[in-house]
């Protein structure tokens, strides 16, 4: 436009004219937001701190710390100051056919069905870390998250126990055919505590997928980041990254929030919906606080099946 102009010598209106330019559109100068090298800064911290994080994660935790950001100007700002997270190349498996898979089998809501599984990783002196995962698979939380050199079927009892009276009992639990899965004493936990455990197929870890989908992610964010002096060091590391994970982590099956808010979120609906529901219903049965002292609530039984849990485990091998 303006090598035209000094040719012909004429005026910006009258080229603008002849070339069905408008002047407004010619005259527009790029002006920079105040927040933009804030908004940068930040973008360069998050990345720094989860370099294995997109623009997508990237930009679900600005909206949690407050920003008011459109995910395309986070793409735009990402692609002009060249950040870029390596692919990863999938094989492809045959679906399972077990009944018990994630794909037959699917989580309804909070404490419906947990997966439980292992994960295994090495220290700095070359010694072996032994990860034991629990996870709610419909709110995304880690249940637990427990590591020692080694775990048989006692340390899996003892990490449900601790994650039953912090949560309740779930009603099933999806896990593979480890043999600290299948021992007799989980299975005497399953029925004093009465829920169900879900054993996939043999070989077929697909069939666990939010399990295996959590240890992805663990694995790239903090196996594969952190070196660990030794088990404390790991096991301090464990709980700084379950909470992490839970409270600050955008989650993208979640609508980008971390699994605790998404789960507190639901817990107040159901709070909120349940006096409505009782008022609808003539017949509804006494709240909690209404009931005899005298009658026993879900979690009483949970101290008889430790103990019987933990009198079996004197006499039946892990």
């Amino acid at each position: 436009m303006r090598n035209v102009q000094q040719e012909l010598e004429l005026s910006e209106r009258r080229v603008c004219q002849v070339l069905g330019q408008a002047r407004s559109t010619q005259r527009y100068v790029h002006r920079y937001r105040d927040d933009e090298a804030l908004l940068i800064k930040r973008m360069h911290e998050l990345v720094r701190r989860q370099p294995r994080h997109g623009y997508r994660m990237t930009w679900g935790k600005l909206r949690l710390e407050g920003w008011k950001v459109n995910r395309k100007r986070i793409y735009r700002l990402w692609r002009r100051e060249g950040f870029r997270v390596p692919r990863k190349q999938h094989k492809k498996r045959r679906l399972g056919h077990s009944k018990n898979s994630i794909s037959r089998y699917r989580p309804e809501h909070r404490n419906h069905i947990w997966c439980v599984d292992f994960i295994h990783d090495r220290d700095k002196h070359n010694r072996p870390l032994k990860w034991l995962s629990v996870v709610d698979e419909y709110t995304r939380e880690c249940v637990s998250l427990k590591v020692e050199r080694s775990m048989g079927s006692q340390d899996v009892i003892d990490a449900l126990m601790e994650a039953f009276r912090a949560r309740g009992v779930p009603e099933h639990i999806r896990s593979d055919n480890g043999g600290e899965f299948i021992a007799r004493v989980i299975l005497r936990l399953a029925e004093l505590t009465g829920m169900k455990m879900l054993y996939v197929a043999p070989g077929s870890p697909w069939e666990n997928g939010y399990a295996e989908s959590f240890h992805s992610r663990m694995r790239n964010e903090l196996l594969n980041a952190e070196e660990f002096l030794d088990v404390i060091d790991a096991q301090a590391q464990a709980r700084r990254w379950r909470h992490e994970y839970d409270h600050h982590r955008p989650h993208s099956s979640l609508g980008y929030l971390p699994p605790a808010i998404y789960a507190a979120k639901l817990k107040a609906k159901e709070e909120a919906a349940a006096p409505q529901a009782l008022v609808e219903r003539e017949d509804a049965a006494p709240l909690p606080s209404q009931t005899h002292p005298s009658t026993p609530q879900p979690h009483q039984p949970i101290a008889a099946a430790f103990a019987a849990c933990s009198a079996d485990t004197m006499d039946l091998p892990s």
